[in-house]
């Protein structure tokens, strides 16, 4: 599904990203996970041809995203609200996208009866512009849209970004289900790594830019070594009681 090879971009002096070589293979739902800066939403505007790297190259199906669009008809994404034209309602702007994938008004409505629990009656219907709305009801917008034409590859910056406990209990079941019924390739990034954790088959840790591993998630088994990795230590009930005694 998508090949990188000597993938490398620079600021300056600063290496964003640098990666030998990465296969993301078709069906998987891969987690990224990284400090700030460590090369995450880079890797997905390389990835979306929204930057052009310094050296190597990303495909997807075998065609460089620098070559070809052909890949943009089968690949959905939400990197952020510049993706949204903000002076539209809701509406207008789903039927927008889905304009661009040739569906029809009456396919995206049926559409976007899958999405009602996500949207908790927020969004729709509200008469008024994205611009106006929450950046929690903002993110579910773009993650919606990026997810109406029922892409094969979809790719997610931070979608758990602004939500509310409900809306991210939402979000990690949608994209599940999504991946199991349509075998759609999924890259999701996050610096929550219990949601990560907990949605993943892969998950890929960047630090500088460069991959430090790649860790198979099939038996849920991850999360305990990204929490050594980057040294969380649960508090336990002890240490929460002795710390409400000195309050």
């Amino acid at each position: 599904m998508i090949t990188i090879e000597h993938l490398k971009k620079t600021y300056g002096e600063k290496v964003a990203l640098d990666i030998e070589q990465y296969t993301v293979q078709e069906g998987d739902l891969l987690g990224l996970v990284g400090n700030n800066g460590a090369g995450k939403t880079t890797l997905f505007r390389l990835l979306l041809d929204l930057l052009r790297p310094d050296n190597g190259s990303a495909s997807i199906d075998n065609t460089d995203v620098s070559m070809s669009e052909e890949w943009k008809k089968t690949t959905g994404a939400y990197i952020d609200d510049s993706f949204l034209i903000d002076y539209l309602t809701p509406e207008e702007y789903f039927y927008f996208v889905g304009k661009m994938y040739n569906l029809t008004k009456e396919e995206i409505d049926e559409r976007l009866v899958h999405y009602e629990q996500f949207m908790h009656n927020e969004i729709i219907g509200q008469k008024k512009y994205i611009r106006n709305f929450s950046a929690g009801n903002k993110q579910k917008i773009g993650i919606i849209a990026a997810m109406l034409h029922e892409p094969k590859l979809l790719i997610l910056d931070e979608p758990f970004n602004f939500l509310d406990p409900s809306s991210q209990s939402a979000i990690k079941h949608l994209l599940k289900e999504y991946n199991e019924r349509t075998h759609a390739t999924i890259l999701v990034s996050s610096h929550n790594l219990n949601h990560t954790a907990e949605i993943s088959k892969h998950i890929v840790l960047l630090e500088d830019g460069k991959i430090i591993r790649d860790i198979d998630n099939a038996q849920q088994t991850a999360e305990k070594e990204l929490e050594d990795y980057f040294e969380i230590r649960k508090i336990s009930p002890e240490s929460v009681d002795t710390l409400e005694n000195k309050l």
